[in-house]
């Protein structure tokens, strides 16, 4: 199998962390360095992105405080032979990066 792992976590204003995957299928297998760089480009300062935005799973926790923020942290892909935990190719999750990329970060990555 070819399936592609992306891991991120949640840390909340108190510094507590949730982390999560999201398991795509990759039934034309991209390449994962192809991915990275999409990722990469779609990051807020290199490091932050918003859940909502690129259609994964909210880690927030239960009980929000007045320092929390909607500002999830990317923390790496992985090629698995875990079986995909949404029903969403890898391609449907880069033309969602695609649809919310600022336009002065988009290339002819991908």
């Amino acid at each position: 199998m070819n399936n592609i792992k992306l891991n991120y976590l949640y840390r909340d204003g108190g510094n507590y962390k949730q982390f999560g995957y999201v398991i795509f299928s990759n039934p034309n297998r991209v390449d994962i360095k192809i991915i990275g760089a999409i990722i990469n480009e779609s990051l807020i300062d290199g490091e932050f992105f918003i859940a909502e935005k690129w259609e994964v799973p909210s880690l927030f926790f239960e009980v929000q405080n007045e320092d929390d923020h909607a500002w999830h942290e990317f923390e790496s892909i992985e090629i698995t032979n875990e079986s995909p935990n949404t029903a969403l190719a890898i391609e449907d999750f880069i033309s969602t990066l695609e649809k919310v990329l600022p336009t002065a970060n988009r290339s002819s990555v991908y």
